[in-house]
């Protein structure tokens, strides 16, 4: 059931709300439905729908249909780690998952959540993804899962390129990618332009600004892949897209 999909303004949404006030944010909750179902999940990490089995139910289940077992799957951006815990579920023994984050907050999570599930087939790496080595500087003052790279503060943190770390053979090609990086996607797809012309992977992506998401998309035609919303709405409209080569 699509619990994350009632409208919170209605009675019933406030409703069935209310009680998940009550849940201490260290939590350890179960996960009650779909492919998670069973896995631990710390309720104060993200939004309660992660544990619901709920959170971006539509975008879940297309995630779902398309991983196959035996895949390596990198999860740029991997927050608190939800796609990674179910790509981990989905691919297998046989295949991996790489976990990129650097917010600190998300990254104590996502370690945790690797930990407690006792995934043996992620890779966790604390490494900014862009189109080349460098460093990042971050702020030391944001907090939960909106925080944003910004320009000026006192974290640096390394980064890389996916062409870099797949070309020198730190890593194995991925067959699938998901990027969220809070408008750093259009430098991090410049920097996987190799990986994606040789190796081709499918790649589910999230923008969160239409300037980056036109150029997101125009840099994806330019190298041979077809492009289709995830939500229903017109590419020019959406901030989600699936691209396929």
């Amino acid at each position: 059931m699509d619990f994350s999909g009632i409208d919170r303004s209605s009675v019933v949404g406030r409703v069935l709300r209310a009680p998940l006030a009550l849940i201490p944010d260290g939590a350890r909750m179960r996960v009650l439905q779909g492919a998670l179902r069973g896995k631990t999940w710390i309720a104060g990490a993200h939004s309660h729908g992660c544990w619901l089995g709920s959170y971006e139910h539509d975008k879940q289940q297309l995630f779902s249909a398309l991983v196959k077992t035996g895949a390596v799957v990198y999860d740029v951006g991997a927050k608190a780690g939800f796609y990674t815990l179910l790509a981990s579920e989905l691919v297998g023994p046989s295949g991996h998952v790489v976990a990129f984050e650097v917010q600190p907050r998300e990254l104590r999570y996502l370690r945790t959540h690797v930990r407690l599930n006792g995934l043996e087939n992620v890779t966790v790496l604390e490494l900014a993804v862009g189109d080349g080595p460098g460093a990042l500087t971050l702020s030391s003052t944001v907090n939960g899962h909106q925080g944003t790279p910004i320009e000026v503060g006192d974290r640096k943190v390394r980064k890389t390129s996916l062409d870099a770390l797949v070309g020198s053979c730190a890593l194995p090609p991925p067959d699938f990618i998901t990027m969220t990086l809070e408008d750093g996607e259009l430098e991090a797809l410049r920097g996987a332009r190799e990986v994606l012309t040789r190796h081709r992977p499918t790649v589910l992506l999230a923008t969160h600004d239409a300037e980056v998401h036109q150029a997101c998309m125009e840099e994806l035609r330019a190298i041979g892949y077809g492009l289709q919303s995830i939500d229903g709405r017109p590419l020019d409209r959406t901030h989600e897209l699936l691209a396929r080569a």
